[in-house]
């Protein structure tokens, strides 16, 4: 196993989450505010994978955790939000989010379409999108773990055979 090789599986990984969000996307289901947070990181991670491997060292792959971790984050809350464990934001659980619609807009089949944070729109193995990215992004933060502890080893076998 090599860094690269943990980097390009980890960024990869962060893409093919992000595919598979704009496919569900293309197949009907509009994201909630909390979905297109995950995206964020995923995107971030992606660019910064690209980087890591033209740049050596143990910072790129250590911010590419922080924004795995950071995606896992926000699907474990929004998790919690779906599932009821906790409030999420005002502005896309409950009533939130309709200001500036009018009666006609929530009664049309084309106006526009209102997604709740609140509310699960697909699930496999009840486990919903939020909680798959969750559990995924975690299983890419370690991947990027993985490349950091394998930086560090290639630097300690680079600083011995020039002593």
């Amino acid at each position: 196993m090599t860094r690269n090789l943990m980097i390009m599986l980890s960024a990869g990984g962060s893409a093919a989450l992000l595919a598979g969000a704009f496919l569900f996307q293309a197949m009907g289901y509009p994201p909630c505010a909390m979905c297109l947070w995950q995206r964020w990181p995923h995107a971030a991670a992606i660019v910064i994978g690209v980087l890591a491997l033209r740049f050596p060292g143990r910072v790129l792959p250590a911010l590419g955790a922080i924004a795995a971790a950071t995606t896992a984050a926000i699907g474990v809350f929004h998790t919690g939000v779906e599932r009821d464990w906790w409030e999420g934001p005002t502005s896309c659980t409950g009533t939130g989010g309709l200001e500036g619609l009018s009666g006609a807009d929530l009664l049309t089949i084309t106006g526009p379409r209102v997604v709740m944070c609140d509310q699960v729109s697909w699930e496999l193995f009840a486990l919903s999108m939020a909680s798959w990215n969750a559990i995924l992004s975690f299983g890419l933060m370690f991947g990027w773990i993985i490349a950091i502890r394998l930086s560090a080893a290639s630097t300690t076998k680079d600083s011995s055979r020039t002593a």
